[in-house]
């Protein structure tokens, strides 16, 4: 891609509708380009100003339609000390106005590429999140110095902890647990010394649970579980539905 070309980029670049050996290019060229750097920057200050005033459903096709208008519309280079001044100066500002203009009209309805990204970015980070916190589970289920215990819980359901000091985790499992009633979900403790401490919060639409119990186990020598309103509690409101000692 010649330099004349990437000049014309920025728009495509803040969208976040490049290619990845375009992207990539583009950021090279942004080091030795200033004009482009520039534009660069207040184009995405304003497509965040513009996306905290508004928050509306974008119709699905709205993006396509955005990129393929900006696409089309052609841009100028910047403008360089010694560059010829004149017609070039005024297309230069049309293609701005009108990328301006379809910038707005996406984030207007919130289908800027670059929300489209940050939702990508957010849902990559929670799968990541969720692919450590089932690695460091089964750690602890497979630990050589693990220890179970186990208890009845109402309406028929088990319930088993299981803890490894030198982890210093806990893990507890159920099965067969009846759903809360709306608004209350199941909350686990740690039982330091008759003080329960938060230990997490259970998926209140799942009766088969195997979670990471929250914090570390320290001097813990058991655990209880409660229903809280929804959201968790400080500390419980309500009798505990059952308490576990760990075994050692």
């Amino acid at each position: 891609m010649n330099a004349a070309d990437l000049h014309t980029l920025t728009g495509a670049y803040v969208l976040h509708a490049l290619a990845p050996d375009e992207r990539a290019e583009f950021e090279r060229h942004l080091l030795i380009c200033p004009a482009c750097a520039q534009e660069v920057r207040e184009l995405a200050a304003t497509v965040g100003k513009l996306g905290l005033a508004v928050a509306v459903t974008p119709p699905p096709a709205l993006k396509h339609h955005v990129l393929r208008r900006i696409s089309a519309e052609r841009q100028e280079p910047p403008r360089v000390p010694g560059a010829r001044r004149g017609g070039a100066r005024r297309g230069r500002g049309l293609s701005r106005f009108v990328l301006a203009a379809c910038l707005a009209a996406a984030v207007s309805f919130g289908g800027v590429a670059a929300w489209q990204h940050q939702e990508a970015r957010e849902a990559r980070e929670d799968a990541r999140a969720s692919q450590r916190q089932a690695a460091e589970l089964a750690s602890v289920l497979a630990a050589p110095d693990a220890r179970v215990s186990g208890t009845k819980l109402p309406e028929g359901a088990r319930g088993t902890v299981v803890v490894s000091q030198s982890r210093n985790k806990a893990a507890f499992l159920t099965s067969g647990l009846p759903k809360p009633p709306p608004g209350k979900v199941y909350q686990l403790w740690f039982d330091d010394g008759g003080k329960m401490r938060p230990a997490g919060l259970m998926d209140p639409a799942v009766t088969d649970n195997a979670l990471l119990m929250d914090g570390p186990v320290d001097s813990a020598a058991g655990m209880g579980l409660t229903l809280e309103p929804a959201g968790g509690s400080a500390e419980p409101t309500t009798d505990p539905l059952a308490l576990m000692r760990f075994s050692t």
